[in-house]
């Protein structure tokens, strides 16, 4: 998909994935590419880090391994079910759709791909019920964003705080940091990775990206009231090839669907209802608007 400022490419037999996110007027390539000369399909099951770790993947029901509700017994696989499945697709002139059904849980997700601007895509998804039980998920996307300059993670100045939620070697699971001291991320990789989560609701509905040398800029868009959380994952060579960024928007706090559902986070549909949401990407360089 192309515009004059922007050319998005994905392939809807790999979980939808997205796999290249260009800003064409100063050639940013913003998604981790695979180190790999042909990309394979994951294996239904298998941990998401053994695959290509590159560009943007769906993360549904869950992020975590979690018990599928209602199942009696059978479990959500790492990073969720719908990354390492097949989708199906179908392209208008303005828009691409793909869409795929559960596995350990009866549910079908779409994702609709339309650029809203020239430097913009939008992104909207619906999760339908097809069972005749409620029916639990979280959501998040996981864009590993590549960073190749030193880069700052921009929050709102409502999220002065995050809380730590996993800390790898240098950062201490279930504290909070200051937003001020963690936001920069280098690109030379530490073998180190951290997550962190807005706590609480979120009450902006933005994040984004800015590049100290070339001045490129990312900014995610959201409706808090649909999205009301906001997680960072940072990965500085730990499992990725190179650092990443991956910036997540979330339903459901935080990344299993279990722990979702014990606090209250999880969204839940009842049977022949759907949900919807949706969440934009501008790019641009020269300074964040």
């Amino acid at each position: 998909m192309e515009t004059s400022e922007a050319r998005i490419e994905l392939v809807p037999g790999l979980g939808a994935k997205i796999v290249s996110l260009v800003y064409k007027p100063t050639g940013k390539e913003w998604l981790v590419q695979a180190d790999l000369k042909e990309l394979g399909q994951p294996a239904y099951g298998s941990s998401f880090v053994d695959a290509d770790m590159s560009g943007w993947d769906e993360c549904f029901p869950t992020i975590s391994p979690a018990a599928a509700a209602g199942e009696g017994g059978r479990s959500l696989p790492d990073h969720g079910e719908v990354w390492a499945l097949s989708w199906d697709a179908s392209v208008s002139e303005k828009h691409v759709d793909c869409a795929v059904r559960g596995v350990a849980m009866p549910y079908g997700l779409s994702r609709r791909l339309a650029f809203s601007a020239a430097d913009t895509v939008r992104m909207d998804y619906r999760a339908e019920n097809l069972g005749d039980a409620p029916l639990p998920f979280l959501w998040v996307p996981h864009p590993q964003f590549a960073v190749s300059e030193p880069t700052r993670i921009v929050l709102p100045p409502s999220m002065p705080e995050m809380l730590c939620v996993y800390g790898g070697s240098s950062r201490q699971e279930g504290a909070t940091y200051a937003w001020t001291a963690e936001a920069d991320v280098d690109e030379k990789p530490t073998g180190d990775g951290r997550k962190f989560y807005a706590p609480g609701r979120a009450a902006d509905g933005w994040c984004g990206l800015s590049c100290g040398r070339s001045g490129n800029w990312l900014r995610m868009v959201f409706d808090p009231q649909r999205i009301p959380y906001v997680g960072v994952w940072i990965d500085e060579g730990l499992f990725n090839v190179q650092n990443a960024v991956a910036l997540e928007p979330s339903i459901g706090f935080y990344d299993c669907l279990d722990r979702a559902r014990a606090n209250g986070t999880a969204q839940t549909i009842a049977p022949g209802q759907a949900c919807e949401w949706s969440l934009s990407v501008r790019l641009g360089a020269g300074g964040m608007r």
